[in-house]
This record gives structure tokens, C-alpha cells and sequence, in this order.
């Protein structure tokens, strides 16, 4: 697949290996906590914001975007006061099923409109802007790759939802944790081989690839990018 981007750098972008870590690990800290403390949400939460603050600090004297910090950390905040304020310890999902069904709505919302993300990330990624768009096969191929991470923030949702509506506290917290961690970076990695999967099956036959769109004659100028 010498025409496909590399799964290493479309991770990247997305956030890597390091990301997903980022992400998991605040949850992984309350749910252990939360167990050594005999079911404490004070200490889990605070637990949980702690882990998330010491990993700010972390990317950020290794240089990472501070954008993308800050908002890891903030998502993290929110989720630990709305366990303080319901009470209830398996909110600690529900940033989480929300966040995932606000990116399946908006990557649907950019496949419908003909601008599919993965299209604009792989774009990017090349340096091609938008010229991308001016080829139909290319832009079907993106289309219906993106329909593959629509799927993934779908399946997120579907699963951890039910942990979020249990009655059960243990099955809630200790299903919903572990379910979160398999949904994260191995989820990832399957949506990531599935979608390069989708693009080049998508693509006819004697399509000279992604790095090389072929515009219909006559097609007008890519969009240009706002400096």
C-alpha cells in the first residue's frame, strides 16, 4: 500500500499511542481507587484529576501542543465534578459517551456535505489542501472510509452506555473502566487498518493513488487554505 498514507503518522496527528495513554489513564487511576478506597468518589475523583495533572505537566515540558493539553486536562475536570456533584461513580463515563457521540454526529455531518474529515486530515497530511475534492473517486474513497470512524465513536457509545445505566456500581465502574481501555488504542488501530482497507478497495482500478488526484479537465482551483 505504497499510496496510502502511513498508519503511523495519521495516528500521530490523531494523538499516537501517547494519546490514547492520556486519555485512559485518568479513568484507569479513579477505578483503582476507587476500589483501594472502599468505593470513595472524593478520592477517586481527586485521584483521577491529579493523574490528569501530572500528565499536563509532562507533555507540556516535552512540547506538546498546549491546546491539546489543556483540553485533556479540562475533560478530565469535568467528568471528576460531575461525580462529586451526582454522586454517582459510573458518571465518570459519560463525557465520554458524549464526546464520542458528538464526533460519530459531526463526521457524519462532513461525509453528508462532501467534505469528509479523514479526506481533510490525509490532505493535509500530503499538502494537497483541498485538491483532493476535485477527484470523484478519491472523494468517494474518504467518504466512505470516514463512514468507518462514524462507526467506531458509534460503537463506543453503544457499549459504554449500558455500563453508565447499570444499577450495579462494580459492574458499572470495573466493566465500564475495562471496556474504555479496549475501546481506546486497540479500537483505534482496527479503525485505522479498516479505513485504509476501505480506501483502496474504493479506489478503480488504475487510480494512481492519494498522492495523486486526478481532476476532472476543466475543474476549477482548490480551495485555498485562510493563512
Amino acid at each position: 500500500m505504497s499510496d496510502i498514507v502511513r498508519q503511523d503518522t495519521l495516528v500521530s496527528l490523531l494523538g499516537g499511542k501517547r494519546g490514547a495513554i492520556d486519555a485512559t489513564a485518568p479513568l484507569v487511576v479513579f477505578v483503582l481507587t476507587w476500589l483501594l478506597t472502599g468505593n470513595s468518589i472524593a478520592w477517586a475523583a481527586s485521584a483521577s484529576l491529579l493523574s490528569a495533572g501530572v500528565i499536563a505537566v509532562v507533555r507540556l515540558k516535552q512540547r506538546r501542543k498546549p491546546r491539546a493539553v489543556v483540553l485533556g486536562l479540562l475533560s478530565v475536570a469535568v467528568a471528576a465534578l460531575i461525580v462529586l456533584y451526582t454522586g454517582r461513580a459510573q458518571d465518570i463515563l459519560l463525557p465520554r459517551i458524549v464526546s464520542n457521540a458528538a464526533s460519530a454526529l459531526v463526521w457524519a455531518g462532513f461525509i453528508v456535505f462532501r467534505r469528509p474529515l479523514l479526506g481533510l486530515i490525509v490532505g493535509g497530511l500530503l499538502g494537497q489542501r483541498t485538491q483532493w475534492r476535485l477527484d470523484p473517486a478519491l472523494l468517494r474513497a474518504y467518504s466512505l472510509a470516514s463512514w468507518v470512524w462514524v462507526a467506531m465513536y458509534a460503537l463506543r457509545v453503544a457499549i459504554l452506555t449500558p455500563f453508565w445505566n447499570s444499577d450495579s456500581d462494580d459492574f458499572a465502574v470495573i466493566g465500564g473502566g475495562l471496556a474504555q481501555v479496549v475501546l481506546s488504542w486497540p479500537l483505534l488501530v482496527l479503525c485505522l487498518i479498516a479505513s485504509g482497507w476501505v480506501i483502496k478497495a474504493a479506489l478503480p482500478d488504475g487510480h494512481p493513488g492519494l498522492r495523486h488526484p486526478v481532476a476532472p479537465a476543466g475543474s476549477p482551483a482548490p480551495e485555498q487554505s485562510v493563512s
